[in-house]
């Protein structure tokens, strides 16, 4: 691997930390990412989070691989073939590897705990962080003219709390929990569905399309999930392909978190900025 001096820690393997993953083990980086025991990733089918459930997954031709210690996930991390990912909870692997770069893709809207000597260099992707106080690299997410830009000074724009429109839709492309419960799904990830059909049931109370589109996303039926939370996403596009294949927005902030990288890279040869 060219990069094997920069082990790189991501914490949360979503849709979008998977596109910065792929990224960067496509460039040569040796990197373990982490993940909750149930994550709750609606995008799992490009999600190396979904070797979670399944022990393998495999995204765009990469395959991702639960392991059960930080040890086993550096060494498999290190062979450059697959990218291990580690049921962390409180990222203690940390601790452990002290990573070169920590990256933190959870999109929690918040910090969860990332400080920024952490690592030598950490980069967060989202709302909730201020480069140079919790970070030194902020990563803007929400789509628009910023999205993708690098910011070492001050943070990224504040969560607009509203989905962003694709074809006119905006709210009914998030489908949201009735309920507290589990979800028992009627449909899956590719399916083609017309306006008011069964996406599934949760506690009794039924989930439907909001409008005619295609199943890009549906949470996990182990999680169990709390009223109004996130559990599928429906897009209008009605393209099967886009459902398991990385999105334009996650290769561009995949791409942000690589140059940002390469960048400090850069400085630490040259000693300058």
């Amino acid at each position: 691997m060219l990069f094997l001096n920069t082990p790189i820690l991501i914490k949360g393997a979503g849709d979008l930390a998977t596109g910065v993953a792929y990224r960067l083990h496509r460039s040569g980086f040796p990197l373990l990412m982490t993940e909750l025991p149930t994550p709750l990733m609606v995008r799992r089918a490009v999600s190396f989070g979904q070797a979670v459930y399944d022990g393998e997954t495999v995204v765009e031709g990469v395959t991702a691989r639960r392991v059960e210690t930080p040890q086993q996930g550096l060494a498999i991390a290190l062979q450059g073939e697959v990218i291990p990912v580690l049921v962390d909870l409180e990222a203690r692997a940390l601790g452990t590897l002290s990573p070169g770069v920590l990256v933190d893709g959870v999109m929690a809207k918040r910090n969860t705990g990332t400080r920024i000597d952490d690592a030598p260099l950490v980069i967060a992707l989202g709302p909730g962080f201020t480069a140079g106080v919790d970070c030194h690299a902020a990563i803007e997410t929400n789509r628009g003219h910023w999205l993708a830009r690098i910011i070492y000074d001050g943070s990224p724009q504040p969560d607009t709390k509203t989905p962003g429109k694709v074809k006119g839709y905006a709210q009914g492309r998030v489908v949201r929990a009735p309920a507290d419960g589990h979800l028992h799904p009627t449909a899956q990830v590719g399916d083609r569905l017309r306006q008011g059909d069964l996406i599934g049931h949760v506690s009794g109370h039924e989930v439907r399309a909001m409008f005619d589109g295609v199943l890009r996303g549906l949470i996990h039926p182990s999680v169990r999930v709390t009223k109004g939370l996130k559990i599928g996403d429906l897009d209008p596009r009605d393209v099967d392909r886009h459902c398991f294949t990385i999105s334009e927005k996650s290769f561009a902030i995949g791409g942000a978190v690589l140059e940002a990288i390469l960048a400090w890279l850069n400085q630490q040869v040259t000693g300058s900025r």
